[in-house]
């Protein structure tokens, strides 16, 4: 057998991207209430299971060749990849195939503790088709934010290297419109049960995603000189991101708390995924420090408004997603066909293409988020009942629970039955004094 290094990388790259996902489900698992830690794990879960068949059949057709308008690539052009079979170009789809699992299961933090398991199968498959890969062929495939584009022609060429605004901007944002059309949890910025049950799982899932992001980010690179430079800015970023996070919420609230740590990390990553291999390893500190502390501060802000983001998705990855991309317009070095930001002297060009690309992410991903949310709870719903969610969703929609807690286990499920039954069956306003939890 013969096989390059290049290949070699990029098979584990997709390994590794891959493992963030499990990964992204136990930072989520950790953050949220232990009756709903199991249903936040299983969403990672299913959004790989239900993208990886919709990427075969459909998804990566979608990402790249010819294309209609420069919105998307014609879903039949390699359906079932059956003509890439004895091409290295499967290994570019099965890379591929991870980033667009992520990115979905990303949303799902933005919804947790209430949320019907069908529904979210279901919006899964959806929102991929008609969000992330018009996104994914828009900038990388060949379509309208892609070199030679119909909107690179007039803005300038957009730089994402690795999904800032195809795989963060447009999650967080996502996110947001699906938290409102969801709603609150019961008792939202009032419950003090409202807090991360497992603070270990969530500092394992941190590091789990930062081993992972390595391959996310490095995977593309072209030369041994990008792929030193794309390590240590991913290096670099979440380490200053981390600090300065801590450094804020020391200031604001009197302790540095290891969730404000991963969380750090998790803001850092974010925030070097567009420019990982277009900032020098001194752009990427300065960059991590502002992303860290302007982060800490974002994921404060659905208190402010009354938007309960359960898992701050949107604070960290809308937040830390457009401050990276963004940030492309100041700092990117000069290369080859392009001018660099505006601290090289590149001019405003660099910054007004990173502007136009987050807003057309921000409109589409919206718009499209939108319409298939509503769709879905109008129709099915997407909020479990509220005996459902004082139960606990592992329980109601699952039949399993994440610890032995007596009565609650799973050899136990009958009397639980019994109990949300009974639940059932009372009055709202009596079903509401409930404190079961």
């Amino acid at each position: 057998m013969e096989i390059s290094a290049q290949h070699v990388w990029l098979m584990l790259s997709s390994a590794m991207v891959l493992f963030m996902t499990p990964g992204l489900g136990l930072f989520y698992g950790g953050m949220t209430r232990a009756k709903a830690a199991l249903n936040m794990i299983m969403m990672s879960f299913i959004s790989a299971g239900i993208v990886g068949v919709v990427w075969v059949l459909w998804g990566y057709s979608m990402t790249t060749g010819d294309g209609f308008l420069g919105l998307f690539g014609n879903p039949f052009a390699h359906f079932g990849l059956q003509d890439l079979m004895g091409s290295p170009d499967l290994i570019k789809a099965g890379f591929a195939a991870t980033f667009a699992i992520i990115t979905v299961a990303l949303i799902s933090g933005a919804i947790a503790d209430r949320a019907k398991f069908g529904a979210w199968a279901l919006f899964v498959p959806i929102w991929v088709t008609v969000v992330y890969c018009p996104l994914a062929y828009m900038i990388w495939g060949g379509g309208l934010m892609s070199a030679g584009g119909a909107l690179t022609q007039i803005f300038g060429q957009v730089i994402d290297f690795a999904g800032g605004a195809v795989v963060e901007v447009s999650s967080g944002t996502a996110a947001f419109v699906l938290a409102l059309i969801v709603g609150k949890r019961h008792g939202f910025a009032k419950d003090p049960n409202h807090r991360p049950h497992n603070v270990p799982f969530i500092m394992i899932g941190a590091a789990i995603l930062w081993f992972g992001w390595f391959g996310f980010n490095g995977g593309a690179a072209a030369t041994v000189e990008q792929a030193g430079l794309i390590w240590v800015n991913t290096l670099v970023t979440p380490a200053a991101a981390m600090l300065s996070w801590l450094v804020v919420e020391k200031v604001r609230h009197g302790h540095p708390t290891s969730l404000g740590a991963a969380s750090g990390v998790v803001a850092g990553l974010v925030a070097i995924t567009p420019s990982c291999a277009n900032i020098t390893p001194l752009a990427a500190l300065g960059l991590g420090l502002v992303a860290g502390a302007a982060c800490a501060v974002f994921v404060d802000l659905k208190y402010k408004f009354g938007f309960d983001d359960s898992l701050d998705v949107v604070g960290v990855h809308f937040g830390a997603g457009v401050i990276g991309t963004i940030s492309l317009g100041f700092i990117a070095f000069p290369t080859e066909g392009t001018a660099g930001g505006l601290l090289y002297g590149g001019g405003p060009q660099q910054l007004i293409a990173q502007t136009m690309a987050v807003l057309v992410t921000i409109a589409l991903s919206g718009l499209g988020t939108l319409v298939i949310g509503r769709a879905i709870h109008k129709t099915i719903g997407f909020r479990v009942a509220h005996e459902h969610e004082v139960t606990g969703v592992d329980l109601t929609q699952h039949a399993e629970s994440a610890y032995e807690f007596g009565l609650t286990a799973h050899g136990h499920f009958r009397q639980q039955q019994a109990h949300l039954s009974a639940l059932i069956r009372r009055k709202p306003e009596e079903a509401k004094e409930d404190s079961f939890a």
